[in-house]
């Protein structure tokens, strides 16, 4: 999607992360809110190591409640069964009506493992390859139902036409998969798969399969040089490298005002913390780095996590977005319905009824 300056417009998302919170009223107020901005996605986290709800649930309660934000949970692909993970991804595109993704990410640690008892924990090159594989065993049990798979045969009277459904048969370091699925295909066709890249071990497989990378950086230079090797590679495994979003991932804390907290904390950027890269500013000087660091050409966007969820948010939304809408950077509408609408990526073709397979 490009502006009226022929200029391709910026994606924002944000995080929906909440400590200790189960009431799913609250996770629906805030991807409200964000709805309201005309934010591309939301993300909520999740993880074995840490106690907190079900990420894909809470979603798949606040889809109904929405009407155009995408909804993006994270789902491991270490521990779990990955046709489990594919349906459930699946499942939540169906239920929003085309606007799921899924957050990919591993589980790396030995009291992770401990939980499902099945093996021990594997080094983070390992777990990411079997993540890639995960995710390349999903985009073909997605396809193992052509889009009209449950329309009825009106020669036989029977659904799933002849030659609609296909058998995956793919075997991976860690599992093998038959297929085919047991949900038709989803609204997307393939729902968005976004990856963390910011780590060496997540590259690979966010070059070659993700839609979305994130990216930590304190500084366009690192965000830049993070950004050029994902399109590198991207393009190495024979994509188009303009068909991967990149996104720079900041931590923010607008509670200072309109202008910075602390002089050069806001209007001179992010700072290193635990957390990720934390910019402390006010609402203006995001809006102002922002448009600084996309019209240098080093980010496709950003994705922004609240340090106070609902105020941080209402300042985001209110106040940067605003600005940033006001100025043509950011959209004033949502264009089309689906998440891949927003994102400005196309619905990918079935590869077996490109391939002319047969079931």
């Amino acid at each position: 999607m490009t502006s009226s300056h022929g200029r391709r417009l910026l994606h924002l998302a944000a995080a929906v992360d909440q400590q200790s919170v189960y009431d799913a009223d609250s996770y629906v107020a805030l991807a409200r809110l964000a709805e309201r901005g005309g934010l591309d996605f939301v993300t909520l986290d999740d993880a074995f190591a840490r106690p907190g709800p079900d990420a894909l649930s809470v979603l798949s309660r606040v889809a109904p409640a929405t009407r155009r934000v995408g909804l993006v949970p994270t789902v491991t692909t270490t521990h779990t069964e990955p046709f489990h993970v594919q349906a459930a991804v699946a499942t939540l595109d169906w239920v929003s009506r085309g606007r799921a993704g899924w957050r990919i990410d591993v589980s790396a640690t030995e009291g992770e493992a401990r939980l499902f008892g099945r093996r021990n924990a594997a080094p983070p090159d390992a777990l990411w390859q079997e993540a890639g594989e995960v995710a390349e065993v999903a985009a073909r049990l997605w396809d193992s139902r052509e889009d009209d798979a449950g329309a009825r045969d009106a020669a036989t009277g029977r659904f799933n036409r002849r030659g609609t459904l296909h058998h995956v048969d793919f075997t991976g370091s860690t599992f093998s998969v038959q297929g085919p699925s047991t949900v038709p295909r989803p609204p997307q066709g393939h729902p968005v798969r976004v990856v963390d890249a910011t780590e060496k071990h997540a590259r690979g497989t966010a070059a070659r399969y993700a839609d979305v990378a994130l990216v930590r950086a304190v500084s366009p230079a690192q965000l830049a040089a993070v950004r050029n090797e994902l399109r590198e590679t991207a393009s190495a495994f024979g994509r188009n490298p303009d068909d991967l979003r990149v996104l720079a991932s900041l931590v923010v804390d607008l509670g200072g005002g309109e202008y910075a907290a602390e002089p050069g904390h806001g209007g001179g950027g992010p700072r290193p913390t635990a957390r990720g890269p934390l910019y402390r500013g006010g609402p203006v000087d995001l809006a102002e780095l922002i448009a600084a660091w996309y019209t240098d050409g080093v980010t496709d966007g950003f994705h922004l996590t609240p340090a106070e969820p609902r105020r941080d948010l209402e300042r985001l939304v209110n106040g940067t977005v605003a600005l940033l809408q006001h100025r043509g950077l950011f959209r004033t509408f949502y264009p089309g319905s689906t998440l891949r609408e927003h994102l400005g990526l196309a619905r990918p073709a079935n590869q077996y009824a490109v391939a002319g397979g047969t079931s």
